[in-house]
C-alpha cells in the first residue's frame, strides 16, 4: 500500500509507506495458484503454499465447531469518544448497574429476525479497532477514530535520529528525506517525522502506533540519487545499524556521529516528548515490530536480500520488544506483522521453515517472555487483504459490477463464519473449506501463547466510493468488536474514501456530533447471515443505552422483526441511515414499537443503519 495522508495538512500523499507492489513495483514472488497469481494488498504477488499444509497440523479445517453459533451474526463496538456522546446523558444509569431485564414481546412477522439479549455474550469492545493508517480529517469525516498507525515499507529503514528513510523497491531503493518533506516537518529535528503525527493523533483523542525498525539497518543519509547500490560498500556508507538496546545512558540529543541508531533510546525520547501518554496502566503510544518482514527481501533487497527466517524473526522480535518494554513497560507491543496468508504459514517460504509460522512465532514469544519474566508481545499483528476475485478483478479495487458488489459484501464473513467458503485460493486450494480467520487465530493463541491479542493493522475490502465498500467496512468493524479483536487499522488502496469514512462514523459519530456505538458488546443474532448482519452494544456506565447496527447486504428492501431483551423498557426508536445515495448518515423516522421492546425495522436495499431504542 502506497497512499498515506498528511496529518498536518489533511492532504492525500504518496508517502510510499505501505506494502510493496502497487504502481508497478517488482513482484519478487511467484504464484502456484492455478487460477493465476494472488496478490498482496498493493499488488505484490502473494505466493500460496506449494501444498495444502504448512508442515504442521492446522487446527482449522473449516469443519471444527465454532464458538460463534452457525447462522448467527452479532456485533460490538468501542467507545472512541469517551463520554462525549450527547445521547448518553438521558440514558445513563448513574450507578452503572443494569436494571431489571425486560423481556421483549412479539414484533410481528418479518423477512428476517434480529434477536438482541443484553444478558448474553457481554464483553468490552476495544476502541482501538476503529483505527486507520490514513488520517485525513479527524475533526469531521473521521471523528472518533481510536487508533492511528504510522507503518508501512518506508518505516522499515526509518532513522529517527535524522528522519532519513530508504524507499526500497517502492522507489529505486533510494535514501532521501521524503517523509519529512511530505509531512512538511523539519527533518533536521530528531524524530520529527514521528513526533508531529503523534501529537496530532493524541490531540484528536486517538492512540498512536509507532513502528520500531528491526531489520538491521536504517538509512544514514537523505542524499537521494537513486539506488544506494551505486555507492561502494553501501551498507557501511549509506546505512547505520539499528540496535535494540544502547547499554548506556540515553542522551538528550542522539549522537549523529556514532553510526548506530538505538531503538530503546528512541522509545525513551518519545516517552520524554509525551509523558502523559505513558501515564496510567496502559500507554497511549503503541509499538509495532517493523512491517511485513516476510516480504523484506522483496521490499528492501539492498538490506535484506534473502527471505527472513523463523529463528531470525523470533530473535529480532525478542530483542527489540525487550528493549521497548525496558523503557516503557506499560506500552502495548505488537509483533510478527505478517503481510498475508502465505506469510502466516511459512513467512513466504522461509529458509528454515519449521511448521506453521504463526504457531512457531507464538511459541517462541511465550518461551522468550517466560525466560525474561514479562510479556514481550501483547498483540499478534497481521495484515489481511481478501484474495477474492470477481468480474476478473480483485475486490480490493473499485470495481462495482454486480459480481464484485455481491462478493464484497459477503467477504467479511471469512473473518468468522464456519458456514461461508469464499472463492479464493486460500479457501479452495489450501484450506479446502471456510477460512474462519479469527477463530483460527484464537485456536493458535490458546495453544501457543494464551492471552495474546489479535490485531489487523492493514486490511481493505475495496469499494471506497460505493455503498458496497461501506457495507463491507461496517460489517468488518462490527465483527472486530463482537469477536474481541484488540486493534485494527484500515489501509486505503487509493480511490475515494468517502463511504469508508461513513462506515467508521456508523460506530464513532453516527450523528456527526459524537454519538457512538457502545463500549460493551452484547448478543445479537440474525436469522440470515447471508442477507443481513446485526450488531448490538450497551455502555458499561449506562447499561440501559442500547445501540444497534443493522446491515442489509441485498439489492432489495427487507423487514427485520427485532426483539430486545434489555435493561430498559423502550418507548421509541431513533434511526440513522446510510445508503448508496450519499456517504452520509441521515436521521430518518424510526419504527413504532409493536410490543414491549419489539418492532419491525425496514431495511433499505444495500444499507447500514444505526438503531437507538429510547426509554
Amino acid at each position: 500500500m502506497r497512499t498515506s495522508i498528511n496529518l498536518l495538512t489533511g492532504t492525500t500523499l504518496a508517502l510510499l509507506l505501505g506494502c510493496p507492489g502497487s504502481g508497478g513495483d517488482t513482484d519478487a514472488a511467484t504464484s502456484n495458484d492455478p487460477s493465476g497469481p494472488a496478490t498482496s494488498s498493493s499488488g505484490t504477488t502473494e505466493t500460496p503454499p506449494t501444498s495444502g499444509t504448512s508442515g504442521a497440523t492446522d487446527p482449522v479445517t473449516g469443519t471444527e465447531p465454532d464458538p460463534t453459533e452457525p447462522g448467527t451474526d452479532s456485533t460490538d463496538s468501542t467507545d472512541p469518544t469517551a463520554g462525549t456522546d450527547p445521547t448518553a446523558a438521558t440514558d445513563t444509569d448513574p450507578t452503572g448497574e443494569p436494571g431489571p431485564l425486560v423481556e421483549p414481546g412479539d414484533p410481528g412477522p418479518g423477512d428476517v429476525t434480529f434477536k438482541i439479549r443484553a444478558d448474553q455474550d457481554r464483553h468490552p469492545i476495544s476502541r482501538r479497532i476503529y483505527g486507520t493508517n490514513q488520517p485525513h480529517d479527524l475533526d469531521t469525516a473521521q471523528r472518533g477514530i481510536g487508533l492511528i498507525r504510522q507503518g508501512g515499507n518506508r518505516m522499515t529503514a526509518y532513522n529517527w535520529e535524522n528522519n532519513a528513510s530508504n524507499a526500497g523497491e517502492d522507489y529505486m531503493n533510494q535514501n532521501d528525506d521524503y517523509l519529512a518533506s511530505q509531512l512538511m516537518v523539519d527533518g533536521n529535528i530528531p524524530g520529527e517525522v514521528v513526533r508531529a503525527p503523534t501529537q496530532q493523533a493524541l490531540e484528536a483523542g486517538a492512540d498512536m502506533m509507532v513502528t520500531i525498525p528491526i531489520l538491521g539497518f536504517v538509512a544514514a543519509d537523505k542524499d537521494g540519487g537513486g539506488d544506494v547500490n551505486q555507492s561502494p560498500n553501501y551498507l557501511g556508507t549509506r546505512f547505520h545499524q539499528t540496535i535494540a538496546a544502547k547499554g548506556a545512558p540515553f542522551a538528550a540529543m542522539p549522537d549523529l556521529g556514532d553510526d548506530k541508531v538505538y531503538q530503546d533510546e528512541f522509545t525513551a525520547w518519545l516517552k520524554g516528548k509525551f509523558p502523559d501518554a505513558f501515564a496510567g496502566d496502559e500507554a497511549q503510544i503503541l509499538f509495532s515490530m517493523d512491517n511485513e518482514p516476510d516480504l523484506w527481501n522483496a521490499t528492501h533487497p539492498r538490506i535484506h536480500p534473502v527471505n527472513v527466517g523463523y529463528v531470525e524473526l523470533a530473535q529480532k522480535n525478542r530483542d527489540f520488544a525487550r528493549a521497548v518494554k525496558a523503557v516503557a513497560p506499560n506500552a502495548i507491543v505488537t509483533g510478527m506483522v505478517s503481510y498475508g496468508f502465505a506469510g502466516y504459514q511459512s513467512l513466504q517460504a522461509a529458509p528454515d521453515k519449521m511448521g506453521d509460522a504463526i504457531d512457531y512465532y507464538l511459541a517462541q514469544m511465550k518461551i522468550a517472555g517466560d525466560q525474561d519474566g514479562l510479556r514481550l508481545i501483547d498483540v499478534l499483528d497481521l495484515h489481511w487483504y481478501t484474495e477474492i476475485y470477481a468480474s476478473g478483478q480483485r475486490i480490493t479495487g473499485e470495481d462495482i459490477s454486480a459480481d464484485s458488489v455481491a462478493a464484497r459484501v459477503q467477504a467479511p464473513r471469512s473473518l468468522w463464519d464456519p458456514s461461508f467458503k469464499e472463492s479464493s485460493w486460500i479457501a479452495n486450494d489450501v484450506l479446502q473449506g471456510p477460512i474462519r480467520l479469527i477463530p483460527w487465530l484464537k485456536d493458535k493463541i490458546a495453544a501457543h501463547y494464551p492471552d495474546t491479542g489479535i490485531g489487523f493493522t492493514e486490511y481493505n475490502y475495496g469499494g471506497g466510493g460505493h455503498i458496497s465498500g461501506a457495507i463491507a467496512q461496517a460489517d468488518t468493524l462490527g465483527i472486530f468488536g463482537r469477536e474481541g479483536v484488540a486493534l485494527a487499522a484500515y489501509w486505503s488502496l487509493g480511490g475515494p474514501p468517502t463511504f469508508i469514512d461513513a462506515a467508521f462514523r456508523v460506530f464513532t459519530s453516527y450523528d456527526d456530533e459524537g454519538a457512538h456505538f457502545g463500549d460493551t458488546s452484547i448478543q445479537a443474532i440474525t436469522s440470515d447471515v447471508e442477507k443481513t448482519s446485526i450488531y448490538a452494544s450497551v455502555d458499561a456506565a449506562a447499561p440501559g443505552r442500547t445501540v444497534l447496527v443493522a446491515i442489509n447486504k441485498t439489492g432489495g428492501p427487507l423487514t427485520a422483526a427485532v426483539t430486545l431483551a434489555a435493561n430498559a423498557d423502550y418507548q421509541s426508536v431513533e434511526v440513522w441511515q446510510l445508503t448508496g445515495a450519499a456517504p452520509t448518515l441521515t436521521s430518518v423516522p424510526g419504527p413504532a414499537l409493536a410490543d414491549t421492546n419489539a418492532f419491525l425495522l425496514p431495511l433499505p436495499a444495500y444499507s447500514v443503519q444505526v438503531v437507538v431504542p429510547k426509554p
